[in-house]
């Protein structure tokens, strides 16, 4: 999956529309399509508000992560946070996204010793 199919399906798991993020990123609806659609991709500074908004880190939005959390295991990481970060503050979401990080880095750790 590329930048394009996650910042779209990301955008879609946070409930927003596309006018609805264009207008927190102070940009045009039609710039942020292009970003969706792989025709443009958004500035460095837009990528850090996009991953703010969408309670995504930008490694995932990009598809640079470690060979340690590949195989869908960002992914699960995200689900996991999405569903229990709820009411907590930028800085708890923050701490927590590297808790289950760090977590789930150690459980892989466990069991490759047990092999």
């Amino acid at each position: 999956m590329g930048f394009s199919e996650r910042l779209k399906e990301s955008r879609k798991q946070a409930r927003l529309t596309q006018v609805e993020i264009a207008e927190k990123l102070g940009i045009s609806q039609p710039a942020y399509a292009s970003w969706e659609r792989g025709t443009k991709k958004p500035t460095q500074e837009n990528l850090v508000k996009i991953a703010q908004i969408l309670n995504v880190t930008i490694d995932y939005l990009v598809g640079n992560f470690d060979e340690e959390i590949t195989n869908n295991k960002l992914e699960d990481i995200e689900i996991l946070f999405r569903k229990n970060s709820e009411g907590l503050t930028d800085e708890e979401k923050s701490l927590f996204r590297q808790e289950l990080i760090a977590f789930m880095e150690e459980r892989k750790k466990l069991f490759e010793k047990d092999d």
